[in-house]
């Protein structure tokens, strides 16, 4: 069977998080945006794995424990295991490399890369870089290379994150053969967050075991996600001003905003090119653009949030007759969309159909969208 698999978020116990991230908030609203498999975030953490233990579910969600840590070099793994028991060995493993285990949600582990990797498999687990592009925690913010990073362990995945797709990462020749991932990264639970971006996952039964499996064998049907230009690290950019420059502007500037003096980030869009990103996508699954119902919503009615009332009111119409809402931004033909809501239906036709103007982000600043 298809299911759509969301395999990063964080819980209350990460900095800059939403206290109301419960696991039946989050279970509740996975199954109202079409996520099935969801993974558990912050694993790593007693409270937040005893939490999941407790959690009696009635949503059908299938939860795969999952975490995110930093490693040397201020570099993000995200780290998927089949069972928590197995983070509960984790945790011992790197007790002795870290201040902040019991205390933070995403940890900062005291080892390099290729420790780490080494502590996942040798449980069975499986680890690889998180929004490897990013241009501040990241595999290629810190390195040129995986094998820099991981040195003789192999990674069993790449996250592309919110500021690239597919293309980015195709080309580069160290990444043949791995599969990508595109997750949320999700801070809360409202449905712009959760589930903004993922994977389509083939599997034989609907079981953290199954998916696990899917993982393990590379089975991804799909990726789906962000245009990367709506990504807040897309093009180099001020992270004070938010002016974007191009490479050379910025080598110019010695990486300093001659207006008022911030610092420029190499945007993703830059550093993939640079590692030679943007190659034969064929031997890729497809990568389906997507942008958040309550986003298509709030600029059809010319709001400034997508969590106003009206904003609300016109999604829940939409996802109580088409019963999720990827149903409604990839699968539901936008004529029975039109027939609850025309202009939304409108929407929905021009950005499956490309009919998209986007104002690229970069510095921390999310891009903007309008349809043609």
């Amino acid at each position: 069977m298809a299911v759509y698999a969301d395999l990063h978020i964080h819980s209350p116990f990460s900095m800059a998080t939403s206290p109301s991230m419960t696991p039946t908030a989050l279970c509740e609203a996975a199954a109202l945006k079409g996520i099935r498999v969801l993974g558990s975030g912050d694993a790593l953490h007693p409270e937040w794995r005893a939490a999941w233990k407790m959690y009696e579910d009635g949503t059908g969600t299938v939860v795969l424990p999952t975490t995110e840590v930093e490693g040397k070099g201020r570099v993000h793994h995200l780290i998927i295991m089949e069972d928590f028991s197995l983070f509960e060995e984790l945790a011992r493993v790197f007790a002795p490399h870290s201040r902040n285990l019991l205390t933070g949600g995403r940890p900062h582990v005291h080892l390099e890369g290729e420790a780490i990797a080494a502590a996942v498999h040798d449980l069975g687990g499986l680890v690889g870089p998180a929004h490897a592009f990013t241009p501040w925690t990241s595999l290629y913010a810190s390195h040129d290379s995986v094998a820099s990073c991981y040195g003789e362990e192999s990674i069993d995945f790449l996250e592309l994150g919110l500021s690239a797709d597919t293309t980015y990462g195709a080309g580069i020749p160290e990444l043949d053969g791995v599969p990508f991932l595109s997750n949320s990264d999700a801070h809360s639970a409202h449905p712009v967050k959760l589930g903004r971006e993922f994977n389509r996952l083939d599997l034989g039964e609907a079981t953290p075991k199954a998916a696990f499996d899917a993982l393990k064998r590379g089975k991804i049907m799909l990726n789906a996600g962000f245009f990367p230009e709506e990504g807040k690290y897309n093009r180099t950019a001020c992270t004070r001003c938010y002016r974007q420059y191009s490479l050379e502007e910025a080598g110019t500037h010695a990486w300093t905003c001659p207006v008022d003096g911030g610092k420029i980030k190499k945007g993703v869009q830059n550093r993939a090119h640079e590692l030679g990103g943007g190659g034969d996508l064929s031997d890729r699954p497809p990568y389906y653009h997507i942008i958040p119902l309550g986003e298509i919503i709030r600029v059809v009615l010319g709001v400034s949030s997508p969590k106003t009332r009206k904003v609300e009111a016109r999604y829940a119409r939409l996802t109580e007759t088409f019963e999720t809402e990827i149903a409604v931004l990839a699968e539901v033909p936008p004529a029975e969309i039109r027939a609850v809501d025309p202009e939304v239906g409108d929407a929905i036709a021009a950005f499956r159909e490309g009919r998209v103007n986007l104002v690229p982000g970069g510095g921390g600043k999310y891009g903007t969208f309008s349809f043609l």
